[in-house]
Order: C-alpha cells, then structure tokens, then sequence
C-alpha cells in the first residue's frame, strides 16, 4: 500500500478517530531500520503513513533516531508530504502550554547527527535558506484555527543534543537570540526531507516553559502529563483537518530541490552510491 501523505510523531495517532483500514508495513532501507514499523491507512480520503518517531513504547531517545531510514521510509511508501509532530518548551512568555507554534526557521545546536543521504562520491547542497514547506505549514495553521487551537504561524526551533534539558544560562542564551521553541528531533527530517523532495512542516506543540521562566520549578510532573495528554488530543484533531484539506504539491519547488544541489559528475559517481541513492535521485540520473 501507498501512502501520498506521512505524518511523523506519537503512537497515540494510530488510533485516532477517522483512521481506518490500517496496516503495518515494516521496512530495511540502505541506511538502517526505521523507528518502527509504518501504518498506513485511510484518513480524510487520503492515503496517510504513520510512524511513531521514538518507536511504540518511547523506546528511542533523540540522539539514537535513525532520522535517515525514517525518511528514506516514508520516500519508499510514495510520501510527498510530511507533517511532524513534536513536543516542545517554550522560550518566549507569549507561548504558553497546549499554544501549537509552526515554525518557519531553524538554529541547529546538535552535535554528530547524520543529515544527509550523500556522500560516498556523490556530493548535493541543497538550498535551505527556507527549511519548512511554506504551504503545507499553512494549511497546518488553518487546519489549528479551525480546530480552535491557539496555533501560531513563524518562529524558530532551536534543536539541541539532549536528552538533558537545558542549564539555565543555555535557556537565557536562546532566549536572548529571539528562539520561540526549543525541542531535540526536528531539524534532521527537515534536512532529510528536503534533499528526498518531500514537502515538510513541524507543529510544536508547547508543554511548558524551559528552565528560564521563573515558574518553571513549581511546574509538577501532574501537570505536564495533562498538557501532554490535552496536546495529543489536540494534534489527533489538527492531523485529521490538515489532512482533509492537504490537496497536490503540484510544482512546489520542495519537490525539485536536487535539480541543482547536485554537483558530482554523473559518470564518476560509483554504481555502489548510485544505487543506494536511487529512489532519491534515480530521476536525475536518466
């Protein structure tokens, strides 16, 4: 089975209402296995694949994600569309708990991750100067404001190592930056998915303020699990409308960013390469 549409982020969206005649798909790459297996299924009349990024049970931290064998995944399955979804702590006061933010920016922070298929003789740059889909992170903001969420559209995500949190004098440093959200898992599939030429957004779905905010301690464990637990509501509610009016990428030029990222010559790429990378540039090689 196919799917048009991914959707990256908790279990708990398998079971969302809508979801039907589901089935798993679990899938080798050349890179590895992914988080975990895929369920595809039918949502608001689209083909949709799920995974579970931290795999079913939360079993994967941050810094252990396979980020390119959850991509080349979804590639594999015929996605040319990706929403993720993530928890996120705050870094201004205007986002607050259960606030949906859709950033637009990125400020990388981590350390040792692998974002890029290429290499081993085939060298791309590909543009990110825009590292999110600005028409799938549109319609994901309308989809917020219809739901009655209070979703904001723009901002930065700072993406850092973890799993520990931030000191508090990083958390000030960010913040004296202009960072809106701060999470860990983000910004590798924004990569990925832009040189596979899938069209990526993010929902950050804010649980609490960072260490900066001067409640932050008297924040208990109670209360961040009602957030987490109204957030996944929430987003079950934001996917299946997102969804429902996600139409065609058409010609968005998310899905032609190789045509000039790549600049080895074709005949000194080695076969080995070129056939790990051919689901992702097979056409460029025509």
């Amino acid at each position: 089975m196919q799917a048009s549409i991914g959707i990256i982020g908790g279990s708990g969206l398998y079971s969302m209402p809508g979801f039907t005649a589901h089935e798993e798909h679990k899938l080798e790459t050349p890179f590895g296995a992914p988080s975990d297996a895929y369920v595809v299924g039918e949502l608001g009349g689209q083909q949709v694949a799920f995974l579970a990024r931290h795999g079913r049970g939360h079993k994967l931290s941050p810094s252990e994600l396979n980020y390119r064998a959850n991509i080349y995944g979804m590639k594999a399955l015929g996605v040319r569309q990706i929403l993720s979804l993530s928890a996120v702590g705050s870094l201004k006061e205007e986002h607050r708990p259960l606030d949906f933010v859709i950033p637009d920016q990125f400020v990388d922070r981590t350390r040792g991750r692998i974002s890029t298929f290429f290499g081993e003789g085939l060298v791309a740059h590909v543009s990110f100067a825009d590292p999110l889909c600005a028409r799938v992170a549109a319609v994901a903001h309308q989809a917020g404001q219809r739901i009655g969420v209070n979703t904001k559209l723009g901002g930065t995500y700072l993406c850092m190592e973890g799993p520990a949190f931030s000191t508090r004098a990083e958390s000030n440093l960010y913040r004296s930056w202009g960072m809106d959200v701060i999470g860990m898992t983000n910004l590798q599939e924004a990569k990925l998915a832009r040189e596979a030429e899938i069209c990526y957004a993010t929902v950050a779905m804010v649980t609490d303020y960072d260490c900066w905010h001067e409640e932050h301690d008297s924040v208990t464990v109670t209360d961040i699990i009602a957030t987490l637990h109204q957030n996944a509501a929430n987003a079950c509610r934001l996917v299946a409308e997102t969804v429902t009016a996600l139409g065609d990428p058409g010609e968005c030029k998310c899905q032609s960013s190789l045509r000039h990222a790549m600049l080895t010559q074709r005949d000194v790429v080695p076969d080995a390469t070129r056939r790990k990378l051919d689901l992702i540039v097979g056409k460029y090689f025509v």
